[in-house]
């Protein structure tokens, strides 16, 4: 008993072989990075959001190979993991039952920048072991697609709720990257705030990226908007960074090209 309440050594600390560290994940951001960095044998369950492909951020044939939980402490006990993978918003009733239960809690936030992401990456692949694979995954995600060029032009990313996102995410990070100017800061609001569909009327944007299904989201007069290009936009695209990153690059591409082929008119003269 009382070598089960020993603190766990640094993953990759001498006399620790990471590579057979055994994980459970209850955050399906990580869960995307995870299946990328570590060996099937190592991962014990993933979360139960991989198992639903309307809230999974992995191809359905992956998600396939492994085990879920419902993200329960006792689940999670049950299976014996060595390390649980965890956001940084897990309830602390949850992380004490497993850290008494003698599991080594990690937790990880939410990127908000193409550095962070990167550096979870990192952290991953250390703890499992597999510091190539880490890099690998990292090469991939920067390797492309390339940047769209061109004239900026305005996006409003209406996210589920009818919100939109503030400039210091990492949604916002990639539609500079796009040159999709944020036509909600424009508008004067930040991170959350709420936008009507008469707020979207009175000041449209070039593209309006639709990534919710509420009323005024859905509406039929957003199709009078002649010069506003309405896009959908999948809301799985929105949470995540690590693998997500490049999926959402070539939305957003695939989007642009859109509005240019088809919406865009040159001046004249």
């Amino acid at each position: 008993m009382a070598g089960s309440c020993a603190p766990f050594a640094p993953a990759g600390g001498e006399g620790d072989d990471p590579a057979t560290a055994t994980f459970v994940s209850l955050n399906p951001c990580l869960d995307a990075i995870l299946v990328e960095v570590a060996q099937p044998a190592q991962i014990l369950a993933l979360s139960h959001y991989s198992r639903d492909p309307a809230s999974s951020s992995i191809a359905p044939n992956v998600a396939a190979r492994h085990a879920f939980t419902g993200g329960t402490a006792e689940e999670v006990i049950a299976l014996s993991p060595e390390i649980v993978l965890a956001g940084s918003f897990i309830a602390p009733e949850t992380k004490s039952t497993l850290e008494r239960a003698g599991m080594r809690v990690e937790t990880f936030g939410s990127p908000t920048t193409m550095a962070q992401s990167d550096d979870q990456i990192a952290r991953l692949a250390q703890l499992a072991g597999d510091k190539q694979r880490g890099d690998e995954l990292t090469a991939r995600i920067h390797a492309g697609p390339a940047r769209p060029e061109g004239r900026e032009l305005s996006a409003l990313l209406w996210q589920p709720g009818q919100i939109v996102p503030g400039e210091a995410t990492l949604i916002a990070q990639q539609l500079q990257w796009a040159r999709l100017g944020s036509h909600s800061t424009a508008m004067g609001l930040h991170q959350a705030d709420y936008v009507s569909l008469e707020m979207v009327l009175a000041d449209p944007p070039d593209i309006l990226l639709v990534a919710g299904d509420q009323t005024g989201q859905v509406h039929p007069v957003l199709s009078d908007l002649r010069t506003t290009m309405v896009a959908q936009f999948d809301p799985r695209l929105l949470y995540c960074a690590g693998p997500s990153i490049p999926r959402v690059r070539e939305r957003l591409i695939e989007i642009r090209e859109r509005y240019e082929r088809d919406y865009y008119q040159a001046p004249l003269g």
